[in-house]
Order: structure tokens, then sequence, then C-alpha cells
């Protein structure tokens, strides 16, 4: 497993490595001057000249990258250009937020993909087919803008059992907490079930299959058996696989389902800068983004590696 992890590395820092690239040179070609947005609106061109060098933004642009990368790596990431206020809590307290929120909806779409999943492969019954497949069909076609609206209204408008939106604190009141956490998270989860549940399915009936299940069913093993200790734990693999994926695009699709909840994550952040012109705290977030990503399929994979040796051996 170290081995296979050690190898997992260097296309981590690859990925990091161009991401940087692209991101700092491609906001630079966008225009504007970080130096006009501290400085406000009608300053003279001495006060932003000045602002410039304070910046090191008169230096060589390929110094001004590696600069950067410097100050991420010193965790120094500087203030903000327009509220001042430092780029690390400003990041730090937007990102817990967006990963409490991709932690509860990944455990949501694992639990409902898992169920709806294992009902797809194993029930017989053509009614309970058509309903399973139906509701698969519906959590992946709605887009999370229109479900999210949905559940505002049955949930906070007409059974009024949950808040319209907002965040509290855990530590504050765990319970309250939950209740504020529930919508965005069932709202972001309801996609990625629905892809983990259509390939679990189609993973459980390839295991079916196989010879060792009609091994098994001829012994006098019973269903219950064969399903939770052979067919289930072989069919994981690649679910494993298609959960990374998700995970990535929960990641992304926070951004629309915190702006629908109010709740205050790295998306409301990076959008605030985007139209505030917040060069710096935007390619920080962008940064930042994509090196949780890649932790997070990194840490997939080597799931993916602990229930199947075929990957850790490369077979």
């Amino acid at each position: 497993m170290l081995a296979y992890s050690l190898r997992r590395i260097p296309s981590g820092l690859t990925i990091l490595a161009v991401s940087s690239v692209v991101i700092f040179f491609l906001l630079r070609a966008t225009g504007g001057d970080p130096a006009a947005v501290k400085a406000g609106p009608d300053s003279p061109p001495e006060t932003i000249a000045a602002i410039r060098a304070e910046l090191g933004l008169d230096r060589p642009i390929i110094v001004q990258f590696f600069d950067w990368l410097a100050s991420l790596f010193n965790g120094n990431l500087g203030n903000s250009l327009v509220t001042n206020a430092p780029i690390g809590e400003l990041i730090g307290n937007g990102l817990q937020a967006t990963l409490l929120l991709t932690l509860a909806a990944t455990i949501l779409a694992v639990v409902m993909g898992g169920t709806l999943g294992v009902l797809m492969a194993t029930v017989r019954n053509r009614p309970v087919q058509i309903v399973v497949n139906a509701v698969t069909g519906v959590l992946l076609a709605v887009p999370t803008y229109v479900s999210g609206v949905l559940l505002i209204f049955v949930f906070a408008v007409i059974l009024g059992v949950l808040p319209v939106g907002g965040h509290v604190d855990f530590f504050d009141d765990p319970e309250i907490a939950v209740q504020y956490l529930l919508l965005p998270a069932l709202c972001l989860a309801m996609p990625a079930a629905a892809v983990v549940a259509r390939f679990l399915a189609s993973s459980m009936r390839q295991v079916m299959d196989e010879d060792f299940i009609r091994t098994g069913q001829a012994k006098g093993l019973s269903q219950r058996r064969l399903l939770t200790h052979h067919i289930v734990p072989n069919s994981l693999p690649p679910v494993f696989t298609i959960l990374g994926i998700e995970i990535g695009q929960m990641l992304g699709g926070a951004i629309v389902v915190e702006a629908i909840f109010a709740w205050p994550g790295i998306g409301g952040v990076l959008a605030q800068a985007v139209l505030t012109r917040d060069y710096f705290l935007v390619q920080d977030i962008l940064l930042i983004a994509v090196a949780v990503f890649v932790i997070m399929q990194i840490l997939t994979d080597l799931a993916h590696a602990a229930v199947d040796s075929r990957v850790r051996l490369g077979v």
C-alpha cells in the first residue's frame, strides 16, 4: 500500500504544477490591475505605482509567479485587495464549510446510492424495478438549482421542518447545525447517489454471473450471506472509482448549492472575489481547490486499492 501511495504522489504534484501555471497566467491575461483595485477609484497614478511596488507587481512576471508559489509554501498568503482581511482566514473559513458540506453529501450519496443500487440489482419485482429506475433517473436529470428550490419549497415552506438556508456552527448547537446542513447536503448528493446506484447495480450484476457465486449457491449459502460477504465486496472497486469522480463534481457543484441555501462556503468567497476583481484571492482559491481535488482523488484511489489488490499490484 505504501508503494502504491508513493506512485500516486508524482501525478498529483504534476497536476498542481500545471494548474498553478494555468491559473496564474490566465488571470494575468484577463487584464486589470490589482494595484488599481487596492488603491480604489480616482486614485492618482503615484499612489497606484507605490502600491504596485509594494505588491511586487513591478517585477518581471516570472518572478511574480515564483514569489506567489513561495508565499503559498510559506503559508503567507497576504491580505485581500478589497477587504484587507487575511486571505488565509477567508479561505480557511470558506473551505471548512465547503468540505463539511461535501463530506455530508458524500455520506448521503453512498447511503442512498448503495441502497438503490442493491435494490436495482437484486429485486426481481417488475413494479419495484420501474420505480427504482425512475427515482435514479429523476435524481440524475434534475439540476441542483431546480432540486434545491424544490427541497426548500417542500421541507421549509410546506412542511416547515427544516430551515430555508443559513449556517450554524456545530460547536454552538450540533442538533440545529445538522438541520441547516441537511437540505444543502441532500441537494448536492442526489445526482451523485444516482450515479453510484447505477454503477453499483451494474457491477453487482456482473459479479452475480461469476462462477464463484454459483458455487456458493450450490453449497447452500444463503442469499443474504452471498450478498454481504461476496457480491457487494467484489462489486465495490468500480464504485470507488466513480465515487472519486463524483466527489470532485460535488466540490464544483457546491458553489451553486451554497448560493441557493446561503451556505458560507468557499463558493461564495470565490464569487465575491471575482466580482470585486480580488485577483490574489481568486488565484489562491483556485489553486487550493485543485489541491483539495487532487487529495480527494488520491484518497479515493487508496480506498480502491485497499479493497482490490489488483490495483495495488498494477494488474
